[in-house]
Formats: structure tokens, sequence, C-alpha cells
């Protein structure tokens, strides 16, 4: 049986919108054949768009979930850090008071006794961190605090250990200390190529005397990780300062330049 049809053909797309073609063909079918095979299956259009629909959908989702997701992740490794040390010592406190087979909805009790060990540990460290700046404040408790920072001081291997976490913390907690305050573009990889970097300071004389020029310290982080970076020297005529603020630059490298400051965003736009 000879018949002629019309069947639509999708070509492209212009602005989300499927755009298809009624081309005629001719071809030789039963009349049953034929219903069956262009009749009663949906169009190619509507296959096509859903997919489609289904990309932005999920993509769309991805960009919710992501952030929430990162943010949990981040928050569960400085619990687990902080608390990890102390579980089994709560652990046989809750043991000790009779309270370590309680079962809470669906968590069992070996999770109710984990969520309430690190909460516990939480608030306690939090209520002994303020004890010690409170005492720290006294001038009795301060020439205690002085003189077991000392004896620290000597005692080997921890000596090494305690310095630079403490060298460290002060550094980083100081509102005296300019370090990594101030953004700029340093030179690397090479001279026309520029990457975002934070200033850390000047750099050590020695190596300064060694170039007989000033030099600053500078940290160029690694994308998507910024915990990692490299440590470089450069001449201040070598770097572009710029009007940026650590948080903005530290957005912009997590984010693959995908997150930009709002000021320069609305300049773009």
């Amino acid at each position: 049986m000879l018949l002629e049809y019309v069947e639509p053909i999708v070509y492209g797309r212009t602005s989300g919108e499927v755009v298809e073609q009624l081309v005629p063909r001719t071809f030789h079918q039963t009349p049953e054949r034929l219903l069956d095979k262009y009749l009663l299956r949906k169009p190619q259009y509507e296959l096509v768009g859903l997919g489609y629909r289904v990309k932005r959908y999920f993509l769309a989702g991805l960009a919710i979930l992501l952030p929430l997701a990162v943010t949990i992740a981040v928050f569960s490794f400085a619990v687990n850090f902080l608390t990890t040390p102390f579980i089994g010592l709560t652990q046989d406190l809750f043991a000790y008071l009779g309270v370590d087979r309680s079962e809470i909805a669906f968590l069992k009790s070996e999770r109710v006794l984990l969520y309430s060990s690190q909460i516990l540990i939480l608030f306690s460290l939090f209520l002994l961190t303020f004890a010690l700046g409170l005492i720290a404040r006294s001038l009795v408790f301060r020439l205690f605090f002085l003189y077991s920072d000392k004896l620290l001081h000597k005692i080997p291997l921890v000596n090494k250990v305690y310095k630079t976490s403490q060298d460290i913390i002060q550094t980083l907690f100081s509102s005296e200390k300019n370090s990594f305050k101030q953004v700029v573009m340093a030179p690397f990889p090479t001279d026309n190529i520029y990457s975002l970097a934070l200033v850390s300071r000047d750099s050590p004389k020695t190596c300064q005397d060694a170039k007989n020029t000033h030099l600053i310290s500078v940290f160029v982080p690694t994308t998507p990780n910024p915990t990692t970076g490299f440590l470089l020297m450069y001449k201040k005529e070598d770097l572009i300062f710029l009007d940026m603020t650590t948080e903005e630059a530290i957005k912009y490298i997590v984010s693959c330049g995908v997150i930009i400051p709002e000021d320069q965003r609305a300049k773009s736009l």
C-alpha cells in the first residue's frame, strides 16, 4: 500500500524552542504498521524537549544542593576534628550514668550516644575557652601561663610543634597583623599571566639580602582547594594591588572564577 505522510524533523533550537521541519516522505507500509509506528508514538520533538527540561531541572537542583553539601561537609569535619579526642571520655561518662542505651525516633543508641557526646564536648570546649580567656586577664594566672609557656619551650620535640603552632595561631588571629588581608595580582606562572594572591608579609631578611632588594612574600592559592598553593617572593613593583577583600578572592578561587565580586559583577552587566 503506497501512502504519503508528513514527519517532523528536529534540526535546532531558537531561544529554548524546538524548531521542526515538515518533510513529506513516501513509503510502502500496511495501515496497521503505519498506525503502530507513526500515529501512536510520541513526536520526536516532545522527547527532545523533555530531555532538555530534565537537564535544566537537574542543574538547578545541583546548584542548590552542592553549596549545602559542601557546608555540611566542612561543618562535619570541624566537629569531628574538635570532638574525636574526647569521644571515649564522654562515652564512658554516659555509660557510668546509665544513659548509653537510649534511642530517639529512628536513631539507634550508638548514634544517640555519639551525637550527645559531640554536643557535650563542643559546649564544654566553648566554656573552657571562655574561662581560660577570662582567667588569663588575671595577673596571677598570667604569670602561671607565662611559666607554663617557657616550660613547653624547653621540652625536646614538644617545643618544635608547640612553637610552630603558637606562631601560626598568633599570626592568624592577631588583629594587629595584616597577613592575608591584602589581595594582589602576581605574575605567575609566567610574566604575562597573572594569578590572585594574598600578601603574607615581608620576606625573610636573608632572602632580601641575597637579592639586595625589598621582597614581599605572597601566597598563591590553588583552585578549587585554596588550602594548598605556592609561596612566592616578589618585588613590590611587580605586584598589582587590588581593591578586593580576602573573602571575595577566596570565593572567586573556590568557584573556579564563576563567582565574581558584587561591584565587578554590576559593572560587567
